[in-house]
């Protein structure tokens, strides 16, 4: 029987040659599969934006369905359902404006202020160099969770061992 190619966006399976699938990628049917399942993801935004441009649609108004189904270019979405659709996108809104309050502020200056007395003490101190402090960036899980590949180098090891300039001074 040979190989066989299943389509997951139209839930079909035909033999698997060069022909069959190009004609079932280039088919409407298939074009309209792959469209109903992309839409599915679209943010609540972006259907309510869209379906506010659109008409209602007389027949299915009337008689509850349309031949067009979801390629019809009126919508379908009753008086009811474009409120809900309203408040969901509202409090989506609301939700990201939270969570931007919540995020601490961006301190350039306090960084640079913090830098320039670093550079400050290890200029005083050029004789006797300090291992750089490492810190974890905010929001990364504890240390004991993270892949050795992940951890700081340890207090006695040289910062130029990772480079592999240490292990160069050790074979010579």
């Amino acid at each position: 029987m040979g190989r066989r190619y299943f389509c997951d966006y139209c839930d079909r399976s035909f033999q698997d040659n060069l022909h069959n699938r190009k004609k079932h990628l280039n088919g409407v049917q298939h074009q309209r599969s792959k469209k109903a399942w992309f839409d599915a993801f679209r943010d609540a935004s972006e259907v309510l934006a869209e379906e506010q441009t659109k008409k209602v649609c007389r027949r299915f108004i009337q008689c509850g369905q349309c031949d067009f189904g979801p390629g019809c270019r009126f919508s379908h979405l009753t008086v009811e359902e474009l409120e809900a659709l309203k408040g969901q996108v509202e409090a989506e809104r609301r939700a990201r404006e939270m969570q931007r309050r919540q995020l601490p502020p961006c301190n350039i200056e306090r960084w640079l202020e913090e830098r320039a007395k670093k550079k400050s003490v290890s200029s005083k101190n050029d004789s006797v160099s300090q291992p750089p402090t490492y810190q974890l960036p905010p929001g990364w899980p504890p240390l004991c969770e993270l892949p050795p590949s992940l951890h700081p180098p340890q207090n006695g090891m040289n910062h130029l061992a990772w480079n592999g300039a240490e292990t160069e001074k050790k074979k010579k």
